[in-house]
């Protein structure tokens, strides 16, 4: 299979000499595409500075990753504004949309930077509204949303650009049960049907089942990797949690 992203022996550390702490030590692992992966951890297990790193948004002390056989770790100024606006997709847990504009103009706004025929951006906002059920948001603001909608709009925005690779930050962590279980079931169909690739950092075990993989994060290094192969979603739910267990951390920072 097709490597989308890999990760070689990249560590982080935070801090100065007399008080330095490691984020992440020496971790390396491969996402391929299609995948729709989870990462979990309890809290202070490096998790969220992995995808900080993968995303860009900090920079690894050492190593590489590679998105598509590029180094990211090297790229810098329109190089890496680039490689974020073509390449990325992002989802954050709270949304991040932009209130002045409507559903449309939120989903819309990464195409019109990147110049795209107004027709073009059209249609493909329509596809993607559909295959997210949110059509009969698109001329709504965000107040006029609900949490559940809006997460799916932000999901729409993230896969518009038909990025190399879609990064999830605690996606559910602000929404119901309900929103929650319709948007990993929207996550599921895009990585299914649309075949796009996933990298999900959560802390809960239900959202961590609808992956494919889960790779667990312990005081910054790899602590263990399970795949769902066959399993139904309860048995790699039940997988999960003996993991959790395995991991020594408080149960209720995976429920």
């Amino acid at each position: 299979m097709e490597t989308i992203l890999k990760i070689d022996k990249i560590e982080k550390y935070y801090g100065n000499k007399s008080s330095l702490t490691k984020a992440l030590n020496n971790i390396s692992f491969e996402v391929n595409v299609g995948e729709f992966v989870a990462i979990m951890g309890s809290s202070g297990s490096g998790k969220t500075t992995l995808l900080n790193v993968i995303s860009t948004i900090d920079r690894v002390t050492s190593g590489h990753i590679y998105v598509a056989d590029n180094d990211i770790t090297k790229l810098k100024g329109n190089s890496l504004n680039k490689f974020r606006r073509e390449e990325l997709g992002f989802v954050f847990q709270d949304f991040n949309l932009l209130d002045t504009l409507t559903a449309y103009e939120n989903i819309a706004l990464a195409l019109s930077i990147q110049n795209i025929n107004p027709k073009i951006i059209d249609k493909k906002i329509k596809e993607v509204a559909a295959s997210l059920n949110i059509k009969d948001v698109l001329n709504k603001y965000p107040y006029q949303m609900s949490g559940g909608q809006k997460q799916r709009v932000a999901s729409a925005r993230a896969i518009i650009t038909d990025p190399k690779l879609v990064l999830a930050d605690e996606p559910t962590g602000a929404l119901d049960s309900k929103s929650s279980k319709m948007l990993l079931e929207r996550f599921n169909y895009l990585n299914q049907e649309l075949k796009t690739t996933i990298l999900m950092v959560t802390h809960d075990a239900f959202t961590a089942s609808y992956a494919s993989r889960v790779i667990f994060i312990k005081d910054g290094k790899i602590f263990n990797e399970i795949h769902k192969g066959n399993d139904t979603r309860k048995e790699f739910f039940d997988k999960i949690i003996d993991v959790v267990t395995l991991l020594g951390g408080d149960l209720n920072d995976a429920l």
